[in-house]
């Protein structure tokens, strides 16, 4: 029997299955468009963890299913605010209105959450504020990141630091930025900040001290260990690529 057949058996055989045991969605897609690799990713992340009941097989299974259906966690979510409106389940779905750039859905979310008794948390009025900034309102941005500070003086963030930094840039008012990212990047380990600060210098034309904050990040990161270069893997490529021009 010709090779292709079996094949063709095979992801009718798992489709079938997949089916049955409710799992069409997006299996059915996965084995169709990628004729015998499909039934084999079915069998490796649906079958064999079942078997197992493998917490890595699971959390495989987990990111395949994510990146055929990204929305699959965002249905469910919804379903369950509307059963149930909490604030921890509005709050679970706007950070995956944040995961998927629903930035206008996430920015309601946290204004519902944030007008309820018991949710005016500094978290909540960052997470408004990096949906603002996705929205491309980054004056607004900047107005509810001060309103936080003004309301939690005591509050410590570097992502809100660092998204205040960005608001700034893209506001265009590049010398309270530049202090931003040089203050970020003097108290946190955050190569983001400082490879954003030497961008910055850049497009100011003051090439010599980008190209000094470039040279100090991969001396820096040459002593790192593994892991560390693996996650700041982005900015060290921008770092280096900055050098050689």
């Amino acid at each position: 029997m010709p090779f292709a057949i079996i094949i063709g058996i095979l992801d009718v055989v798992f489709i079938v299955h997949a089916a049955k045991t409710g799992r069409l969605t997006p299996w059915a897609y996965l084995i169709i468009l990628l004729p015998g690799v499909g039934a084999f990713a079915y069998v490796l992340l649906e079958l064999f963890p079942e078997w197992l009941h493998g917490v890595q097989g699971q959390k495989a299974k987990r990111r395949v299913i994510n990146t055929f259906d990204p929305e699959r966690d965002y249905r469910k979510m919804s379903d369950d605010l509307a059963i149930t409106d909490t604030i921890a389940n509005r709050t679970m779905l706007a950070e995956q209105c944040l995961a998927l750039n629903k930035f206008d859905e996430a920015r309601r979310h946290y204004e519902n959450v944030l007008g309820r008794p018991l949710g005016d948390e500094p978290r909540f009025a960052l997470g408004k504020a990096m949906a603002e900034f996705g929205m491309d309102l980054p004056q607004v941005a900047i107005v509810t990141l001060d309103q936080l500070r003004q309301r939690w003086p005591d509050y410590q963030s570097v992502e809100g630091h660092m998204l205040y930094a960005r608001s700034l840039e893209e506001s265009r008012r590049t010398s309270e930025a530049l202090d931003e990212y040089q203050a970020l990047a003097d108290y946190s380990a955050n190569t983001e900040a400082r490879v954003r600060w030497a961008m910055l210098l850049g497009k100011l034309g003051r090439d010599a001290e980008a190209r000094k904050i470039y040279g100090e990040i991969l001396t820096q990161m040459r002593r790192a260990p593994a892991y560390v270069r693996r996650v700041q893997a982005e900015w060290i490529a921008i770092a280096e690529r900055s050098l050689r021009s």
